[in-house]
């Protein structure tokens, strides 16, 4: 058994989806090699965790309510009880998983992948190493907003400068459907969860 001073391994689940939530907590905890400490919605829950309930490794989702797992990353930097994180997420952005490692993630896992993978992650990690899948840098912009198309672009640029999504509609002679549409693509593609982060993530980066 792979155990953490001869115990099973404590793992600490943030995510916001709660069919999601439940089906890792029994999927974990069908491992006799792991233990489910905690499970909440949210990033800011997730924090508040430490200190609180002893665990080994947290699973947490990219895109969360409160704090996300970007902002969970930045704010364990530099803290001595922070525990060794695994980001897992079904975000198609290819660029997240350097994003993560960039931030101090221990690991990255996909939600495309099996559950076999997902314990088998968690237990590598477990014994000390990294788990990234392989990225072609050749593939990759340094340009996140590359990925973007020029309709995503247009979009970005509009929530920016404070437009509602009727006034993006009426300013693009498109319909109200089409602009969540195009946001929804444009939010999973940069790895965000809202307006707010999105307008954030164009200012750092224009």
């Amino acid at each position: 058994m792979c155990v953490q001073g001869g115990r099973a391994i404590r793992v600490a689940i943030a995510e916001k989806n709660p069919l999601l939530r439940s089906g890792l907590t029994a999927l974990l905890e069908g491992n006799d090699q792991l233990h489910v400490a905690a499970a909440v919605d949210n990033g800011k829950r997730f924090l508040e965790l430490i200190g609180q309930v002893p665990f080994d490794i947290g699973l947490i989702g990219w895109e969360m309510p409160e704090l996300d797992g970007s902002d969970v990353l930045r704010s364990l930097r530099g803290r001595g009880d922070a525990p060794r994180i695994i980001v897992y997420t079904g975000s198609p952005n290819a660029d997240l998983p350097r994003q993560a490692m960039a931030l101090g993630a221990a690991g990255f896992a996909s939600k495309r992948e099996s559950p076999e993978q997902l314990i088998e992650t968690l237990l590598t990690v477990a014994a000390g190493r990294m788990v990234f899948p392989f990225i072609d840098v050749n593939t990759l912009s340094s340009d996140p907003l590359a990925s973007l198309t020029r309709r995503e672009c247009e979009l970005l640029v509009a929530l920016a400068g404070g437009l509602t999504n009727r006034q993006i509609a009426r300013q693009n002679n498109i319909s109200l459907n089409t602009v969540k549409f195009h946001l929804k693509h444009l939010y999973d593609k940069l790895g965000l969860g809202n307006r707010a982060q999105a307008v954030a993530f164009y200012l750092n980066h224009r």
